[in-house]
């Protein structure tokens, strides 16, 4: 799906077949799962932060949830303080999000980076942004997109989640209904 002026992607192993679908994962709430059980759906994994400056992006994201969820795309939010900027309780991040009506996957404080990085960004690290950058998460709300393809796509912070070119991946790669 190498569309013109869309970002570079990265074509890997689909959740269903790999380790990547192995990965476990814990809701704010405690509920465990893992990556796997998100297949065959095109998901927006974002680090996110509550006192960050791009903080109201969780309008966007949360649009984009309630337009595509019913159509097999889900958000995942992933609350990080590796840049200092995410509230210290699971409390008060989930009364955070519910001020933004935030009905999309919330999950535990996760690391970003680092040796301790979670083994979901540990892996999206791979991910190549539109200058073909990878690397370590460079700030709070960086977007990755995986589709069931395999293919993932990385945006970094300042990139709004509605922007066209996400729209584009995203509705290109939901099935038809």
């Amino acid at each position: 799906m190498n569309l013109a002026g869309l970002p570079h992607s990265v074509t890997t192993m689909t959740l269903s077949t790999t380790a990547l679908g192995d990965i476990r994962l814990t809701r704010l709430d405690g509920t465990a799962e893992r990556l796997g059980d998100y297949t065959d759906k095109v998901l927006m994994v974002v680090n996110v932060a509550s006192r960050c400056g791009h903080a109201p992006q969780y309008e966007q994201l949360e649009e984009l949830q309630r337009t595509y969820g019913s159509h097999g795309f889900s958000v995942l939010g992933f609350p990080s303080n590796q840049f200092a900027q995410e509230l210290r309780t699971t409390d008060a991040i989930q009364q955070y999000c519910a001020r933004w009506g935030v009905t999309f996957p919330m999950f535990e404080k996760t690391r970003v980076n680092g040796r301790s990085a979670h083994p979901l960004f540990a892996a999206l690290h791979r991910v190549r942004d539109a200058r073909g950058r990878a690397g370590r998460v460079r700030w709070n709300f960086e977007k990755f997109l995986l589709l069931p393809t395999g293919e993932q796509y990385r945006f970094r912070s300042a990139t709004l989640p509605d922007d066209p070119a996400i729209v584009r991946l995203i509705e290109s790669a939901l099935p038809e209904d």
